[in-house]
């Protein structure tokens, strides 16, 4: 390895570990999957089996900014996190703190304006439509015993016997 390798590469307030290749450590960065990091690599024109460490400051300068802004460095707008953004409806691509406060917002929007989501969010159950009756359980066991006389008992908590 040569003498300028870096074995951290600091972006965007996360450490990324110089012996990852571009592409997967474009991937630490919370925001950024594998297809925007693919974009990216290949809108730079950077080799992708390249480490992060072995990039010249300019390099990691001109890929900070790609990441910052990717609409406008050509990457298209559906591979963006954040389509048609509820407040401003623009296309924008959030990293990091801003993407938690954006989804903590949405999620306080749905609760504010009292929707299904929003209720469901509040009561911490599911809330994509999956199937509650056997799953998502937390807290006190609940079972189900068959009686002796056929019939079915439920109870709640450890069985004693």
């Amino acid at each position: 390895m040569s003498s300028d390798f870096k074995y951290i590469v600091r972006m965007f307030g996360t450490d990324i570990d110089g012996n990852r290749p571009i592409m997967l450590g474009l991937t630490d960065i919370r925001g950024v999957g594998l297809g925007v990091a693919t974009s990216i690599v290949r809108k730079l024109d950077l080799d992708k089996n390249r480490k992060m460490g072995e990039l010249t400051d300019q390099e990691v300068e001109a890929l900070s900014k790609v990441v910052q802004d990717p609409i406008s460095a050509g990457i298209p707008s559906w591979k963006v996190n954040r389509r048609k953004d509820f407040d401003t409806g623009r296309d924008l691509h959030l990293n990091t703190s801003q993407l938690m406060m954006a989804e903590r917002e949405d999620v306080n929007r749905l609760k504010r304006i009292r929707s299904y989501r929003g209720i469901r969010h509040e009561r911490g159950l599911k809330v994509r439509g999956q199937r509650t009756r056997s799953t998502g359980r937390r807290g006190s066991v609940v079972g189900v015993k068959k009686k002796k006389g056929g019939g079915i008992i439920r109870e709640e908590g450890p069985s004693e016997e």
